[in-house]
């Protein structure tokens, strides 16, 4: 059996903490990941105490991320070459314009096998124009790199609301695609606390004798407005008069943080 992997997050603000508890949960509940995650925390201080020792005591980054809990499996580490040794999988989720000193630093410490991914906005410019920060990344480190974007807010993703995602690899990139999205996605499976039901608001109205929404109930088909084109039989019709917005709020409470590969 392979050695569990090793996850480094490079960065500990709003997104970077935020990203941490997903990828803390994950890491712990399973086998693939070593339980500790590591996340290089840029030292200062916080109400007379340092933030790592904030964040290692009271599982919380109280200055970027207040009110939510870090998993205790995820370790803040003031040293960026300390947090990023051994790691198999480097998550980089800093300010763009701090990439390439970053970089510089940790060139000699950064196993050669290892993959990252960029969940860093925006782009360089420098001598050579724009550039993409997955760019600078491979090539200052010489590791292959993906990209994650959203759209996706740090404090939602935090609040364990819906959101979505994509990862990006360019040509074979990483080869670890499915290993970045077990450790940075909630499992979708989360998605069957949704509602199977979907309601559609029908204002009724008959149709060669027949209600519309009877039409569409029994027969799954939309004859007047779509005809030719089956509905799922878990779309139910409904008056607006008589529809229950109830089940809405399955959408908000259904926590998952989905990735599609691409």
């Amino acid at each position: 059996m392979a050695a569990p992997k090793k996850v480094c997050i490079v960065g500990s603000g709003n997104w970077g903490s935020a990203i941490a508890k997903i990828v803390g949960v994950n890491a712990a509940a399973l086998d693939k990941f070593d339980k500790t995650v590591r996340m290089w925390v840029f030292e200062e201080m916080v109400n007379g105490r340092k933030l790592t020792e904030i964040i290692n005591t009271d599982h919380e980054n109280v200055k970027y991320l207040p009110g939510h809990k870090l998993p205790p499996n995820v370790v803040a580490v003031p040293d960026v070459v300390d947090a990023a040794k051994d790691a198999d999988i480097l998550v980089f989720v800093i300010p763009h314009q701090f990439i390439g000193r970053l970089c510089d630093t940790l060139k000699d410490s950064v196993k050669k096998d290892a993959i990252g991914i960029s969940l860093i906005k925006g782009v360089d410019e420098g001598p050579e124009g724009l550039k993409l920060i997955s760019a600078i990344i491979r090539e200052k480190l010489g590791i292959a790199v993906s990209v994650l974007m959203g759209a996706n807010i740090a404090n939602e993703v935090a609040e364990e609301k819906f959101c979505e995602t994509t990862i990006g690899e360019e040509g074979q990139g990483a080869g670890g695609g499915s290993a970045i999205a077990k450790i940075v996605g909630v499992n979708a499976a989360a998605l069957d606390k949704f509602d199977k039901t979907v309601r559609m608001w029908v204002f009724e109205e008959m149709v060669n004798g027949r209600k519309l929404t009877e039409i569409i109930n029994t027969d799954h088909e939309n004859v007047k407005y779509l005809p030719g084109h089956k509905l799922p039989p878990n779309v139910v019709s409904r008056d607006p008069h008589k529809l229950n917005a109830s089940p809405c709020k399955a959408l908000v409470s259904a926590a998952s943080f989905v990735c599609t590969l691409v």
